[in-house]
């Protein structure tokens, strides 16, 4: 053999035994990191039943009215839990709560908020009007009923907004998690609100270079990685910032508006379902007093818990904890 053939011989050889570990890996991955009954509940709940026309796609999009397509996942079956996300991200940002719920028998479902994610990048209907409605549009497209609606952030304002206006006779509870709601901006009906000065520095910040924004608020005080001692996880910053710079930015920018300065109250009045309103006491981006504890208060039938030293995003940070505790309300 000359030295050029063993060149190509040894190159082959690489390739193969390259090719070799990348299929034990993905192989490898392929293992479910679920108990035997987890697993097997997983199974169960996703494979088809009845007629082949029955069977439901798990992930797909809708149509609204306005022509906005919404991007949704959609697993399993049984009572169904619907997820809203917050600013400036997306349905994955409830991968752990969708694996979680997913292994105890439900059917899991989260959506891309217009402006975000893999939803159409709106130039306009970036408010909790056009939010609230597109909900209402995906639990009709998908005949949701019964349902289990848990929001985080801005997407608890979304969960208000759809209940009290479209979804009373389709859900059953509601979980709002570090969310916005009654209003975050401090005005005359809210001296101890946020000054408006802090989101319009988000909008500045935005405009002047959206991708490094979006690392410094991951990487500071959404999951308190600026805090002395946090244990923190640059993984869990680059998902941050992954999902983010996915979504247009005009619909982000917009979105600024509709979290921050939306008043819930009226909304959170009208709801008489049972509800659970979950939030750390060192988040920085939605402080507690403001939001929770009066959200709690409008709610006609509200348990209001409130978690010693967690972030806003908690439930990324302690997801064991949180998922255990909604699971225990859902039951309940």
């Amino acid at each position: 053999m000359n030295r050029k053939d063993q060149g190509t011989a040894i190159s082959t050889s690489r390739r193969k035994v390259v090719l070799g570990a990348g299929a034990a890996v993905a192989a490898a991955m392929t293992v479910p990191l679920l108990s035997s009954e987890e697993a097997a509940n997983a199974s169960t709940t996703n494979q088809p039943t009845g007629s082949l026309a029955s069977y439901r796609r798990a992930s797909g999009k809708i149509v609204t009215k306005d022509g906005t397509e919404i991007f949704y996942k959609d697993w399993g079956a049984g009572q169904p839990i619907v997820f809203s996300h917050g600013w400036p991200l997306s349905a994955d940002d409830w991968d752990a709560q969708m694996m979680f719920f997913l292994a105890k028998g439900y059917r899991v479902i989260a959506h891309d908020r217009r402006g975000h994610g893999r939803s159409t990048q709106t130039n306009d209907g970036n408010d909790m009007e056009h939010y609230a409605a597109d909900l209402a549009a995906l639990t009709e497209a998908l005949d949701l009923h019964n349902a289990i609606h848990i929001g985080h952030s801005t997407g608890g304002g979304e969960v208000v907004a759809y209940v009290a206006r479209h979804g009373l006779a389709r859900t059953a509870k509601i979980v709002l998690i570090s969310a916005v709601p009654p209003i975050m901006v401090k005005n005359g009906a809210n001296p101890d609100g946020t000054p408006i000065e802090v989101f319009d520095g988000f909008r500045k910040a935005l405009l002047e270079n959206r991708s490094q924004f979006y690392l410094d608020v991951p990487s500071g005080p959404f999951y308190g990685f600026n805090r002395t001692g946090a244990k923190v996880s640059e993984g869990t910053i680059r998902n941050w910032w992954r999902q983010g710079m996915m979504g247009g930015a005009k619909a982000q920018y917009d979105c600024i508006q509709a979290f921050s300065e939306t008043d819930f109250t009226s909304d959170l009045k009208k709801i008489t379902l049972p509800a659970l309103v979950l939030h750390g006491d060192d988040d920085q981006v939605v402080p507690y007093k403001d939001s929770a504890v009066r959200s709690a208060k409008f709610l006609q039938n509200a348990t209001l818990k409130i978690y010693p030293g967690l972030p806003h995003g908690m439930l990324t940070t302690h997801h064991e904890v949180i998922n255990e505790d909604i699971l225990k309300f859902i039951k309940s």
